[in-house]
């Protein structure tokens, strides 16, 4: 099938902005730890758990809807995703105790792998042409950062209104309004149910057989785990342990008053940063080899993040980290899934870029797990922080020996 010259189709702009709003919602969950903690007398555990089981029920539903979409068709997985994500939303803003947090988690996970990049990438790779791919992977990925530069600010003010539980339902709404969108999405066809039948287990097990999928899959955890801590225990961090935002201060001039809205904004500059940062990384990704750049973003984050803590903590020093691991953010998922497409093709990106997401989605487990956890026994999220330092510096190692090479008698297309 010829592809469209086009960067901007339908199909792309579509795609950017269901991960738009999947990710800004997801994106603000970080918000609500102290809220609801402090509501029901929780410990900080408690919803860090159900943050933690929520990235890990999304990293386990990433290849069952890649492969959902690739049997049923695209657009009928992300309906279910959406409408499992809004429900667990529903469900959650009536939940009163920890355990039915974290049941729910589940639901919501499930939603945000139905709307989220396993499917959508998928979508989009296909749609692209081969000059384009690269960046519109990143362009994808980066909608997903304008989403948390507003998704956490939004349930910021919407506490400000309104209780934490109309603020889920509002999210609810959303999700299920983006649905309007989904007529315009209409990507390449499939391989048919035959084809997919007799080579989906062939491409499989050349996969697992490749050590180059094995150090893929194992390198992206620690962007995982990342992530995860710092979206769930960044605000609530920033809140209690950042000095005073002094009055005529810049940030006090901007509004900036309170070191609780420093916590979300910081989200949000993570997410601004992001945009430019996940750019530039499609545009590399289409000159110079990935697995290089995939292990140059992890050894800068490692520098990044041991020098955050090791400076005294500060509105400017909260600033200045943000922007620079906004850089960083999410400029891996281009690269990561750009790989996976290069060496195994297009036709079970879906299934194989999920399966390589789970590696991300368990080190988010991981590191919202660890934070609440160590939090609770120490009063303090030290020794969670440089537990990032150690496994991103052994992404940026295991990148190395990647064979960054079309896998023999893969089907391209």
């Amino acid at each position: 099938m010829t592809k469209s010259a086009s960067l901007f189709t339908p199909v792309l702009l579509v795609s950017c902005a269901i991960i738009l709003v999947s990710f800004a919602i997801r994106a603000s969950f970080g918000v609500f730890q102290i809220p609801i903690a402090e509501e029901f007398g929780w410990l900080r555990a408690e919803f860090s758990l159900a943050i933690a089981i929520q990235n890990l029920a999304w990293g386990i539903g990433q290849p069952i809807f890649g492969a959902v979409a690739e049997k049923i068709g695209d657009r009928r997985a992300i309906v279910i995703g959406a409408v499992v994500y809004a429900l667990g939303l529903v469900l959650s803003a009536n939940a009163v105790t920890p355990f039915a947090h974290q049941a729910y988690a589940w639901l919501v996970g499930f939603g945000i792998a139905g709307t989220g990049f396993g499917v959508v990438l998928a979508v989009v790779g296909r749609a692209a042409s081969d000059e384009n791919r690269s960046m519109a992977l990143a362009m994808v990925t980066a909608a997903g950062s304008v989403g948390q530069v507003f998704g956490a600010p939004t349930a910021e003010w919407l506490l400000g209104v309104m209780s934490w539980q109309s603020v889920f339902l509002v999210f609810a709404v959303a999700i299920m309004g983006m649905l309007f969108l989904l007529p315009m999405m209409r990507a390449p066809a499939m391989a048919s149910r035959a084809e997919l039948e007799e080579s989906l287990g062939e491409i499989l097990v050349k996969a697992f057989r490749d050590p180059s999928y094995t150090l893929i899959f194992v390198g992206f955890f620690s962007c995982g785990y990342q992530l995860g801590f710092i979206t769930a225990h960044f605000p609530a961090f920033v809140t209690e342990v950042c000095g005073p935002i002094m009055a005529g201060s810049v940030l006090h001039n901007l509004g900036i008053t309170t070191t609780s809205a420093l916590g979300a904004w910081a989200i949000a500059l993570i997410g601004l940063a992001n945009i430019a940062g996940t750019l530039a990384a499609g545009w590399a990704g289409a000159r110079f080899p990935k697995k290089y750049l995939l292990a140059g973003i992890y050894t800068a984050r490692t520098v990044v993040t041991g020098v955050f803590i090791l400076l005294p903590m500060t509105p400017m020093t909260v600033i200045v980290f943000s922007l620079a691991m906004g850089s960083l953010w999410l400029a891996t998922v281009p690269l990561t899934s750009g790989l996976v497409a290069h060496i195994y093709g297009l036709r079970y990106m879906g299934t194989l870029f999920g399966i390589i997401f789970l590696s991300h989605q368990i080190g988010s487990f991981m590191g919202i797990w660890l934070g609440g956890r160590m939090y609770d026994a120490f009063g303090s999220y030290t020794a969670v922080w440089w537990i990032g330092v150690g496994v991103g510096a052994f992404s940026a190692i295991v990148h190395l020996p990647i064979r960054e090479k079309r896998l023999e008698g893969v089907v391209t297309a």
